[in-house]
């Protein structure tokens, strides 16, 4: 399970860390220099007999791109105020991030407050829940703390480990594996080390591992947790992995390790968008920064007509085509942004990561993505399928585009009655009305030639 902090700059997300983990995670010499987080840090939380990851974030507004890399798998936040400022830009940027990502559980922690008399930190405390009640996210509580005294630690370690007890560790069923990298360095004597948190599925040591974008083939020589060796890490846990064949410059922060070879990069997809407040415009022209997991590339969105569901009248139908190719898989958050003036606009949910893009089979696909805002990943699975019509669609590449594990895409199939043959499959629709036309040609051909022996197969 992983806990990621947020918050504004000099609100002490650093020094909290450190006073729950005893890891300071500000490693580079600019950041002690400065006294600011610049890049991700990461430590390990004992609570109870469970090994929490936690990854510390930067939170100047100069290093959003980071944070959206390091908020991108975390399964609980907690968010960080100061008691002498309050909530700032940057509390209701990192929180409106968490939103989008479908973080809504966590912790909030009120710091420094042995700088404040106790009348200032009630006023606080008053405050920031009602900004907290405004918002998506749902702490189970609000705990002044103090890094410099202890005070308040002990609560914050029994409140983060409530919440572990509500969200629960990511569930260990089979999937496609999948690692989206932070950070990648040179180790003398082992090569290559990689981390990252594990979004999916499980690798094992010496096993063979993809990284993506690209096609590099590589080994896993060896993988850790927090420093100790282990021999597989699954869903849910930050992982360091070190690759055998592989240079640090080809797997950049954005690259993404699979085990796959259906997992191939996308120029296009089909996603639901809700974008943030009436003054938010885009249009076919508009240049966004798209952030998804550690990546990020720019995009332009064609936004369908809005949708007339009053449940998500906020949301919008879209293709998103992107500049560079990019990993995605259906189900997957993402974030939007503008570059100039830098700031958030919205977010949404892959619908489909391979839309159909052929005219003629635009309408099919649109009405798919339609029919999945709000939708669950097994209708959205029928509709894809449905959506593919007589060319069916290729069962392998069903898990990648809806976001279901194989038994899920299996359950879908047969729920909606799809009939698969060979490699692909087809609706069933689709097969009655093929079946249609087999019979016809048999009936034109036989009445045409009545003294052929039967008709070919071609």
């Amino acid at each position: 399970m992983i806990l990621g902090t947020a918050g504004h700059i000099d609100h002490g997300k650093t020094a909290l860390v450190k006073a729950l983990t005893g890891v300071d995670t500000d490693r580079l010499p600019e950041e002690k220099r400065r006294g600011i987080t610049i890049d991700l840090g990461f430590a390990s939380l004992e609570i109870e007999g469970r090994t929490i990851g936690v990854v510390d974030v930067p939170g100047h507004e100069a290093f959003i791109r980071t944070m959206l890399a390091g908020a991108s798998g975390i399964d609980m936040a907690m968010l960080v105020i100061a008691a002498d400022e309050g909530v700032m830009p940057q509390t209701r940027e990192h929180l409106e991030i968490l939103s989008l990502l479908g973080v809504t559980r966590g912790v909030v922690a009120v710091t420094k407050s042995d700088l404040v008399d106790a009348e200032w930190l009630a006023l606080q405390d008053e405050e920031i829940r009602s900004f907290i009640s405004s918002t998506s996210f749902d702490p189970v509580d609000v705990i002044a703390v103090s890094a410099r005294t202890g005070n308040g630690i002990a609560a914050l370690r029994n409140a983060i480990h409530a919440v572990a007890e509500t969200v629960g560790p990511t569930p260990a069923e089979a999937d496609l594996f999948r690692m989206p990298i932070d950070r990648a360095f040179s180790i003398k004597g082992t090569g290559t080390v990689v981390t990252g948190t594990v979004w999916t599925g499980e690798v094992t040591r010496d096993s063979t591992v993809i990284v993506r974008p690209g096609s590099r083939v590589v080994r896993v020589r060896g993988i850790q947790h927090h420093g100790q060796q282990a021999e597989a890490a699954c869903a849910g846990q930050r992982t360091a992995v070190a690759l055998v064949g592989l240079d640090v410059e080809d797997a950049a922060r954005g690259s993404v390790l699979v085990s796959d070879d259906h997992w191939v990069a996308t120029r296009e997809i089909d996603a639901t968008v809700k974008l943030n407040g009436a003054d938010v415009s885009v249009t076919a022209r508009t240049r966004v920064e798209f952030h998804l997991g550690t990546s990020e590339t720019t995009a332009r969105i064609v936004l369908l007509p809005s949708m007339e569901s009053p449940a998500a009248r906020d949301a919008h139908r879209a293709r998103i085509h992107f500049t560079d190719p990019i990993l995605v898989r259906g189900g997957d958050r993402f974030v939007l942004r503008l570059p100039s003036p830098a700031r958030t606009i919205g977010g949404g949910v892959v619908v489909d990561s391979f839309p159909d893009s052929s005219r003629r089979r635009t309408r099919n696909s649109r009405q798919a993505v339609e029919s999945a805002v709000d939708a669950l990943p097994q209708t959205i699975c029928e509709s894809i399928i449905a959506a593919a019509g007589a060319r069916g669609v290729v069962t392998a590449t069903l898990p990648i585009r809806t976001g279901l594990n194989a038994n899920g895409v299996a359950l879908a199939v047969t729920r909606s009655g799809a009939q698969t043959i060979g490699s692909r499959v087809f609706s069933a629709a689709s097969v009655i009305a093929l079946a249609s036309q087999v019979e016809e040609v048999v009936k034109q051909r036989t009445a045409n030639h009545p003294l052929d022996e039967g008709v070919s197969l071609q």
